[in-house]
């Protein structure tokens, strides 16, 4: 069985930093798309970042939303299984719990529909 756990969540005020970490158990993603998704209060949940196989270069693309992109790092440790998303220059609206999320297949669509998902770890931007 399939198990993703987030941590790394928490409080920060705006402009500084958090690290996110994604453990997954039940099978090993290294070829897999990995990432992350998040959802404010009152909003529907919204891709964040995402690290895909890229089997002719044999390294990761990273995607990224728009509105995190320059702030936000996703990186891969597949000698861990683990995902990290390292969130930098942190707004108020960044504020939401974000999941961590894995395919069990190499490639996605124009949009990512994960396979598995985290729970969930809160992170809160204060002014």
């Amino acid at each position: 069985q399939v198990q993703l756990v987030e941590s790394g969540g928490g409080l920060v005020q705006a402009g500084g930093s958090l690290r996110l970490s994604c453990v997954a158990s039940g099978r090993t993603f290294s070829t897999y798309p990995m990432g992350w998704f998040r959802q404010a209060p009152g909003k529907e949940r919204e891709f964040v970042a995402v690290a895909s196989w890229d089997a002719g270069t044999t390294n990761y693309v990273d995607s990224y939303s728009d509105s995190v992109k320059d702030r936000f790092t996703i990186s891969r440790d597949n000698t861990k299984n683990t995902v990290y998303l390292q969130m930098n220059s942190l707004k108020r609206e960044d504020t939401a719990v974000y999941f961590c999320a894995a395919d069990r297949r190499p490639k996605y669509g124009s949009s990512w529909y994960p396979s598995y998902w985290g729970q969930g770890t809160q992170v809160t931007v204060s002014s």
